[in-house]
């Protein structure tokens, strides 16, 4: 159960699959490469995810910051980032540029190099210690898990901004005004009866059509001053709705001449129109 004895054999798994893969023509057999490649990746994510248990308990209140991981698009965070950025890194040393220009790549290649040197003193700190004492931490340990955490955490913000447009701060707030606004909506929507608390928590399927619906019409005419504002330019709103700035000028001119009960009877429309 101990989380060292864990990494020994993770470890273990992930050298016995490496020393397969140097050991095999990959022209003579690669369809057996491919398996082994495969194997590797799953390996050495199992090999991570020890590693971040590990990191939790040793060192908990010295982890590298990851508040940069909300820059990043949603389609990117997924359970086998970590997997993919070790794969970056070791593709970025041997010389090779999937996913990134050459000029990029060459940049960050002194950090691929010292971040997978970090993970190799990290292997070979851990498997000692689990071999001596594998129920501590020593000061030794701790300092080469932050020094890897940290030189991770940077390899990843660098590799992902190459790759990606990341999220710029005004962006990020942009989008915690959409998240408000669309709280005030539902808010809103329950005191007038459009919506039942039923609903929500049933997480009633018209629900992902009916709230956004509600939530411009909210902001064009019960919160003009929110992320919907249209006194501003398309740049200044959220990359969400800037693309839609004309169509949202046409919408708020015809609510605009709408008198309370035909603006009730539109959302009450709304929250049952499919």
């Amino acid at each position: 159960p101990r989380l060292l004895s864990q990494f020994f054999f993770a470890d273990e798994r992930v050298t016995r699959v490496v020393a397969e893969i140097n050991g095999l023509d990959a022209e003579l057999d690669p369809q057996q490469y491919l398996v082994l490649l495969n194997q590797l990746h799953l390996s050495q994510a199992h090999l991570l995810a020890v590693l971040e248990r590990i990191m939790e308990e040793c060192i908990p209140t010295q982890r590298h910051s990851r508040d940069y991981l909300v820059k990043f698009p949603e389609e990117l965070l997924v359970d086998n980032l970590g997997n993919h950025m070790l794969f970056a890194a070791e593709c970025l040393l041997a010389g090779t540029f999937l996913e990134v220009e050459e000029a990029d790549g060459a940049q960050l290649r002194p950090q691929a190099r010292n971040l997978l040197c970090s993970l190799e003193l990290v292997r070979t700190v851990l498997r000692e210690q689990s071999l001596s004492q594998p129920g501590s931490y020593p000061e030794p340990v701790r300092a080469v898990l932050i020094q890897f955490d940290r030189l991770f955490a940077e390899f990843e913000l660098s590799y992902v901004s190459s790759l990606v447009v990341v999220k710029s701060p005004e962006e990020i707030y942009r989008q915690q005004e959409i998240i408000v606004l669309f709280c005030e909506t539902v808010e809103r929507a329950l005191r007038l009866g459009y919506l039942t608390q039923e609903m929500i928590d049933g997480y009633e399927p018209l629900l992902m059509f009916t709230i956004p619906r509600l939530a411009i019409i909210s902001g064009l005419l019960i919160y003009p001053e929110g992320p919907l504002s249209l006194e501003q330019s398309p740049e200044q709103m959220s990359r969400v709705f800037s693309p839609f700035y004309n169509l949202l000028k046409k919408i708020r001119d015809l609510l605009q001449v709408l008198t309370a009960e035909e603006l009730c009877l539109l959302e009450r429309s709304l929250c049952t129109a499919e």
